[in-house]
């Protein structure tokens, strides 16, 4: 068995096991700043609606669900708390500054329909639910244009899982390609946190 497989099988068979609870508890950690992208959730939700355990209906209500906690407690922290609690307090959560700060920008630039387009964005979309709170956003909008983005790009991520569990065999195929991919991208990713790390250290 390959990495791709393994993990794939892994993976869905722990969501299997603990049920649409994963997928709440991932995707408001994904909507906060812990390091949880939904890329590595939905479809694997996507493949256990493919494989009948879960509904697709289910899928998504739990995820924006767990978009919305997520979301309203960044908001929360950004709203009640101001910056130099952000600031204070984020470093404890692997908050990057950095990155905070890049998404202040980007809330400034594009106003409330940041929150909506935020969605579909790497790292930012982790972060933005913070300025919206620190701007005073009006929490009934903030959840609307969250709840939008949320919705429709969780759709699109189980729709991608559940085409890709029906054509698994075809992909296996390629499951050496796919190992690679796979590894590249962890060594990516370690290579990602450790900089971010010694960046901290240097500071």
């Amino acid at each position: 068995m390959g990495i791709t497989e393994f993990l794939a099988a892994y993976i869905t068979r722990f969501m299997n096991e603990t049920g649409y609870i994963t997928v709440v508890v991932a995707m408001a950690m994904e909507s906060m700043i812990f390091p949880v992208p939904s890329e590595a959730v939905m479809p694997f939700a996507g493949f256990l609606v493919a494989d009948g355990k879960f509904s697709f209906a289910g899928v998504i209500c739990f995820s924006v669900l767990g978009s919305m906690i997520g979301s309203l407690l960044s908001y929360a922290i950004g709203y009640y708390g101001g910056r130099p609690f952000v600031i204070k307090f984020g470093k404890y959560l692997l908050l990057d500054h950095s990155e905070l700060e890049a998404t202040e920008r980007f809330f400034s630039k594009y106003g409330e329909a940041a929150i909506f387009i935020c969605r579909f964005i790497p790292v930012i979309r982790h972060l933005i639910s913070i300025p919206a709170g620190l701007a005073k956003m009006n929490v009934l909008r903030f959840s609307i244009f969250t709840f939008l983005g949320a919705g429709l790009w969780n759709s699109i991520l189980t729709i991608s899982g559940f085409y890709l569990w029906k054509n698994w065999t075809v992909i296996m195929k390629y499951s050496k390609i796919a190992d690679i991919a796979v590894v590249l991208i962890l060594l990516f990713l370690i290579f990602i946190f450790i900089a971010r790390h010694l960046k901290k250290g240097h500071k």
